[in-house]
């Protein structure tokens, strides 16, 4: 699954949980936001959260002051407010939303009710977050599966959950990637000494979360292989 390159409008989100609470259906299947490779601003977003960001800031909260008025809303509308225009901006996990929530003033209580709904609904979906996070990053970055799971973890994605998204990482598929990135390097370091050259693969693969046999090992047959090629 190849990630989107661009983000749901607040305008849509809100229509959808719109319809949903009256008893129908979303527009489209409801879920995360795909695109995990851009945050913030870096993807496309509609003309009514680009007018919305112009006097709200980049990450879709109230200016200064916005407070005082909040205080007289419903605390549940404000608080889907927050969540949508979070996910407006990118996709995120449980824990991160519910961090924003307690950081703009929300009841828990009021915090995990509205977070339950967007779940059953689809718009919070740690399971469908892990799963193209595990896949974009590792086409983008190729990060290892313990550098993934560290990753999941910070962004408060349950063990069982980021475990279950990391199963298609078998060893072999892993060892496979790692040497893709070996190899997309090696020619950047034509005419370097032999062992300078082994060792700053082996770093950047340990940077990556690899271990560091499987990383010694790909790198030695890696740059052997390339020195006989030359040879020939």
């Amino acid at each position: 699954m190849s990630p989107a390159t661009s983000g749901p409008d607040l305008d849509a989100l809100r229509a959808a949980v719109a319809r949903i609470e009256a008893g129908g259906s979303p527009h489209r299947p409801p879920g995360p936001p795909p695109d995990l490779t851009q945050s913030g601003g870096g993807h496309q977003v509609g003309p009514a959260l680009q007018r919305d960001r112009a006097v709200r800031g980049d990450d879709g909260d109230e200016p200064d002051g916005g407070g005082a008025r909040d205080g007289a809303r419903d605390p549940h509308a404000f608080a889907r407010e927050i969540v949508l225009r979070q996910l407006a901006n990118s996709p995120k996990t449980r824990a991160q939303l519910r961090a924003k929530l307690a950081e703009r003033g929300c009841d828990p209580g009021v915090a995990e009710d509205v977070l339950a709904r967007m779940g059953e609904v689809g718009l919070v979906n740690d399971a469908a977050y892990a799963e193209t996070y595990v896949r974009s990053k590792q086409l983008t970055r190729g990060l290892s599966k313990q550098a993934l799971a560290h990753e999941l973890r910070g962004k408060g994605v349950a063990d069982e959950i980021a475990a279950a998204a990391l199963e298609e990482i078998d060893d072999v598929h892993e060892a496979e990637r790692a040497r893709d990135l070996v190899r997309g390097r090696l020619p950047r370091m034509h005419g370097l000494d032999r062992e300078v050259t082994l060792r700053r693969l082996v770093a950047m693969l340990a940077r990556k979360g690899y271990p560091s046999g499987l990383a010694t090992r790909v790198v030695l047959e890696e740059v052997d292989a390339t020195a006989e090629q030359r040879r020939d």
